[in-house]
């Protein structure tokens, strides 16, 4: 089988020629693991599955200058500093631009990241070069209300918003989401057929359960995330969403919306066990990607922990399709090369010697 006929084979709840793999790595992680394979593709070395295309962002276009001291800035305005204090790269955001946006007016008038500030005409040669890929638009930050929308207005004020259901801070999320949307809407008619996979993001969980209440989730959350796995199907996709943490309680919403896949899956959290129950409960409905401990096993377990760990996956979780094999979450630079290697090889089923 190609990648692309093994994902689509295993999300039609079909028997593929062998689990379909993802992965997902720190910059830091992804150096050692090139350093392995001796300069070789990590992708290509370990059997990944699938491929991201996006849209280019144009040279030329309304563009915000680069703030004094700021190494990097989203769309929004939002700055960042980067930071390494996990011993990781990540960007930490450091001012809140939106913060200012007060009334329906300020929205009018905030200069919002445009559509049009993409070039959509090389997707198609894109998914060319990738055909036998399964192919994926979109990402965590699609739509990622809580996360996303944070980075430039902050955590508190969006979760102020949200829970006085405030007209401004509502309004600026639709605004957001509608920018999101858009993006997403005009690369799938450009790809023509080519996207297997709308990746969408927003963390529903943590560690301790829902990360907002229900009412919350089904008010807020759920119609702007519906739009955009009603969105893929009318493409012919899949919708896969990114959560982080617990979502067991969250899980029979998610199918009645129609997702196909949710990714990817923490099994650490109290609520997530026993596995073999949330499985039998979305058995032929809604595939998981995932349940490779990154909190635990694979940093801290054996060699021999982290191939028990992934045989339950690929003896228990994968029989009958739905499953895709991943890291809960990305790979963090602490994390034994041969941990990796050994969860990697059982998935594949065969040696990976070093480049």
């Amino acid at each position: 089988m190609t990648s692309k006929e093994r994902v689509q084979c295993a999300l039609a709840w079909g028997r593929p020629d062998r689990v379909p793999v993802e992965m997902y790595l720190t910059p830091e992680m992804g150096e050692k693991l090139t350093a392995y394979f001796g300069g070789h593709s990590v992708s290509e070395a370990l059997g990944v599955d699938f491929r991201r295309v996006h849209p280019d962002l144009k040279p030329v276009g309304r563009r915000r200058p680069k703030p004094a001291g700021a190494a990097r800035f989203n769309l929004e305005g939002a700055t960042r500093k980067i930071t390494t204090d996990t011993g990781a790269t990540y960007v930490e955001c450091i001012s809140f631009p939106m913060a200012q946006i007060q009334t329906m007016w300020d929205i009018a008038d905030w200069p919002w990241n445009d559509p049009d500030d993409y070039d959509y005409a090389a997707l198609p040669g894109k998914c060319a070069r990738h055909a036998h890929y399964a192919i994926c638009v979109g990402g965590e930050g699609t739509p990622d209300i809580l996360n996303g929308l944070s980075r430039a207005r902050g955590m508190e004020q969006v979760m102020m918003d949200i829970a006085a259901r405030d007209e401004v801070g509502l309004a600026i999320i639709e605004k957001y989401v509608a920018v999101k949307y858009a993006i997403i809407k005009r690369s799938l008619e450009a790809a023509d057929g080519r996207i297997d996979i709308v990746r969408l993001g927003e963390d529903c969980g943590n560690q301790n359960g829902r990360m907002f209440s229900k009412k919350d989730f089904d008010e807020i959350f759920r119609p702007q995330l519906q739009k955009f796995i009603d969105l893929a199907h009318a493409f012919g996709a899949k919708a896969m969403l990114h959560s982080c943490g617990d979502t067991h309680e969250i899980m029979p919403a998610f199918i009645e919306m129609g997702l196909d896949v949710l990714d990817a899956m923490q099994p650490e959290p109290p609520g997530m066990q026993p596995l073999e129950k949330w499985r039998a409960l979305c058995r032929g409905k809604m595939a998981f990607c995932g349940l490779i401990s990154t909190q635990k096993t694979l940093p801290f377990g054996t060699e021999a922990e982290c191939r028990a760990e992934a045989r339950h996956r690929l003896d228990v979780i994968a029989p009958g399709g739905g499953y895709i094999f991943a890291p809960a979450h990305c790979i963090q630079p602490d994390t034994p090369v041969e941990n990796v290697i050994a969860v990697y090889e059982e998935a594949l089923g065969k040696p990976l010697p070093p480049g």
